[in-house]
Formats: C-alpha cells, sequence, structure tokens
C-alpha cells in the first residue's frame, strides 16, 4: 500500500472510531447504526478475555467470518478443529449485525472460547486484539482479509491462513484501488485454500503467492450435507406443518422483488395443482413485512399464518405459511416439493442454493444470479431453473408440480452436485492444524 493510500486508509479509520462513540447518542435500531454501536469499548470484551479466560499454556486458534453465510462455511472447520485438537483455544470475531447470534450460539455450545464483533482496522486495536488473544494463527473465512491486522499480526508472528477463498471475476477487489489496497494483506497470507481453480487464479493476481495457494473447495457443501442428515422431519418445527404429502413450495430468503414474482407464480401454479402451500420466509423477517404480507393475503382470500403464530391458526395448516424469525429456513426446506430462493431479483444477489439441494430439491432462481458457482452447476446439472418473471416462474412450478418423476429427477441431479462437493471442511481443518503446528509448513506438500 503506498504511502498517500496508507495515510486515507488510516483517516478512515479513525473516523469509523469515532462515529462507533458518537452512535451511541443515536436513536434506531438501523443495521448500520448497530454495527457502529457494537464497535463502542469492544476492545474491553478483548481484554477482559486475555486476563481471564486466555490459558497461555495452549495455543489460540482465531478465525474471523464477518457475516452469517461465511460463519457457516467456518462452522464445520471449527466443529473438526475443534474435535481434532481440544487443547486449542479458539477465537471468532464477526463483522456484521447479522452474525452476532451465530456467534452467541458458537460460545454458547462451547464450539469457541470466545466470540465478538472484530473492531475498526486500526493499528491501536489490532495490537490491542492481538495482545489480548495472543494467536497462533489466524484463518479469514471467504475473502474479507484487513490490511493493518494482518501487517500487526504478521508483525507479531503470527501465522495468517484463509479457507473457503473465492474472488469473482468481476469484484471491486481486482480494481487498480482495490488490488493497491489489499495486494500488500493478501500476500501476506501463509496459507490459503481456494474453492476452485479459477479463484485461486484470481487470488493469486490479488497478490496470495503460489507457494501459498492450494484448491480446498467450498466449506458449505459439508455445512449443508450435515444439516440435510440431521433434521428432524418429526420433530416440533416440521410436525407442526403436517401434511407431509402435500405438494409445497418453500421460497427462502426472500425480498420483496422476489415475493412480486413467487406470490403471482404461486397462485397461478394452484391453478393447476389446487392445494400447493406456499412457505415463505423473508430474508429480513421484520413485522412490518410480515404484516404486508398477511394484507396481501387478505386482499387474495388466501387463509395465511405465520410459523410461530399457533393461536392464528398454524395448527391446520394454511396456504400460505409465513416465516416470521430466523434461523429455521435450512430445516424448513425438508418439506419442499420445489424451492424458490431470493435475491437474484436484487442487488442483494443470489442468497444459499446449496441448502435446498443437498434435500434433494430442485430450486427456483432470479435472473441476477451473477454467475454465481453453485447456481451455474446446479443449472449445467438441470437441477435448477432461473426466471426473468412470474410467467415464467409460474411455468417452472407447473411444470416441476405436474410431473413428479422430472421434479425427481431434477432433485437427484441436485444433490448429487452437493455430494460432489463434500470434503472440503477436512481440507481445510487440515490447512488450519499446519498454520497452528510450528513444526510443520503452513502450505499443503
Amino acid at each position: 500500500m503506498n504511502a498517500a493510500l496508507r495515510a486515507a486508509y488510516h483517516v478512515a479509520g479513525a473516523v469509523a472510531t469515532g462515529a462507533a462513540d458518537a452512535a451511541t447518542l443515536v436513536p434506531g435500531n438501523a443495521k448500520w447504526l448497530r454495527a457502529l454501536r457494537a464497535r463502542h469499548g469492544v476492545i474491553a470484551h478483548y481484554t477482559a478475555f486475555g486476563a481471564a479466560g486466555r490459558d497461555r499454556s495452549r495455543p489460540l486458534l482465531w478465525m474471523h467470518a464477518p457475516s452469517v453465510g461465511e460463519g457457516l462455511q467456518g462452522k464445520p472447520v471449527l466443529e473438526l478443529v475443534r474435535r481434532q485438537h481440544p487443547e486449542y483455544q479458539i477465537a471468532y470475531t464477526h463483522f456484521s449485525p447479522s452474525a452476532e447470534p451465530l456467534a452467541a450460539g458458537f460460545r454458547e455450545h462451547g464450539l469457541v472460547d470466545f466470540a465478538a464483533y472484530l473492531p475498526w482496522d486500526t493499528g491501536s486495536a489490532a495490537r490491542d486484539v492481538l495482545a489480548a488473544l495472543l494467536p497462533a494463527a489466524l484463518v479469514f473465512v471467504k475473502l474479507d482479509v484487513w490490511p493493518v491486522l494482518t501487517a500487526s499480526a504478521a508483525a507479531a508472528g503470527v501465522r495468517l491462513g484463509l479457507v473457503s477463498g473465492t474472488l469473482g471475476a468481476h469484484s471491486g477487489r481486482r480494481s487498480s484501488w482495490g488490488a493497491a489496497l489489499l495486494h500488500d494483506a493478501y500476500a501476506r497470507l501463509d496459507a490459503a485454500g481456494a474453492i476452485s481453480p479459477d479463484d485461486a487464479a484470481r487470488l493469486q493476481a490479488l497478490g496470495v503467492s503460489a507457494r501459498a495457494l492450494s484448491v480446498t473447495g467450498d466449506t458449505r457443501y459439508d455445512q449443508v450435507w450435515e444439516r440435510a442428515a440431521l433434521v428432524r422431519r418429526d420433530g416440533p418445527l416440521l410436525r407442526k406443518l403436517g401434511d407431509a404429502g402435500r405438494e409445497t413450495i418453500v421460497a427462502g430468503s426472500t425480498w420483496p422483488p422476489d415475493e412480486d414474482v413467487v406470490l403471482d407464480a404461486w397462485l397461478a401454479a394452484r391453478r393447476s395443482t389446487p392445494g400447493t402451500r406456499l412457505v415463505l420466509a423473508p430474508h429480513e423477517p421484520a413485522p412490518h413485512r410480515i404484516a404486508a404480507l398477511e394484507r396481501w393475503a387478505a386482499s387474495h382470500d388466501i387463509r395465511a399464518a405465520r410459523l410461530d403464530g399457533a393461536a392464528t391458526g398454524i395448527g391446520d395448516v394454511p396456504d400460505l405459511v409465513l416465516v416470521d424469525r430466523v434461523g429455521v429456513l435450512g430445516d424448513l426446506y425438508a418439506i419442499a416439493s420445489i424451492a424458490y430462493v431470493g435475491g437474484a431479483f436484487h442487488s442483494a444477489g443470489l442468497h444459499s442454493v446449496l441448502e435446498p439441494a443437498a434435500y434433494r430439491v430442485p430450486v427456483v432462481f432470479g435472473p441476477q444470479h451473477g454467475g454465481q458457482r453453485d447456481a451455474e452447476l446446479l443449472l449445467s446439472a438441470g437441477a435448477a431453473a432461473t426466471v426473468r418473471d412470474a410467467t415464467a416462474c409460474a411455468s417452472v412450478f407447473r411444470g416441476w408440480l405436474t410431473n413428479p418423476a422430472s421434479r425427481r429427477a431434477a432433485g437427484d441431479h441436485a444433490r448429487a452436485v452437493v455430494e460432489s462437493g463434500l470434503g472440503a471442511a477436512q481440507r481445510s481443518a487440515t490447512l488450519v492444524e499446519r498454520l497452528m503446528s510450528p513444526a510443520l509448513p503452513p502450505s499443503n506438500p
């Protein structure tokens, strides 16, 4: 990083630190406000752990995953490392407020010894955090590598790694500004496991050394496979939805533009397959979003109920089930005949298509999937369909609802795609193990 860019980056860090302090005085609960407030006094959490919880006789692994998706990619690696190396302590950090419940769950279930927000990327914060945690290795998940933190960690002798590394062909990190800011950080990585050979090549162009690179795969495949294997179809969540043989479309992680399409398509498909129900899980199930969907149902004379609203009629399994909490979508796909995955009618981007695929469920999504690798694999395998409007979506729904053999074949192909990606978690755990062991070279042999 050149001197001018370094100076500007340090100024940005100082401004962000000041904004975190000021945010405590601002009313509201917007996500950006929560992200700022969470950094106010966060260093004290690290210091307290360093004083009371850090066992200096045990090596510590620090994993950073910015949000929920990356956290779920890191989870199977952490589980393997915890099981294979109980002598390690493990610290887990995240950036987004949406990952706070996931991090709390990791801590509650003993998967990690410490969990907290990552402070802003300033020199003083990096020094304080490293002094408290004393990590043997710092491993980033997917892509979120921070320049000041990596420089400070490398200077302190901490080994640096990346798992499930991926970099899109059109990522802003590949721009001249992105490369100038991040090249040194990526060049400091001692070991980097890429999802695919294409990702490895792009990561190398961004600065990761060829010596450090290997293709280890995407740990999400292991994560969704395990969740599908462990789901309790007779458990309270799925049992209360009843009607095991009823055709069901599960629309997950939807945004309003997705809902405009999927609701109209579902109504049209029901003319061919009466009784088909829709389980709709908005990406952000805020009360005002659920209320708006209830008003839509009432205007179309549709029986609707909230997933957690037993008193409002969920017991008789309405036609439209509105999922009013997070964390259950990965289980709800188990009852799906067809899955619709949201985000590809929205700038947020397509959400995980692997979760339904692991249940042998064919997948539908919108047009803005941006060449997402998982989506392309499912499309190539005949396990998914992309649609541009409600008419096309209704046609896909009708085709699979009225032709069970075709639907089963598509589902089999979906499951096979997920199965082909298994093993990445163990390969990534091995990469981490080599980083943690002073006697082993950090890169794969």
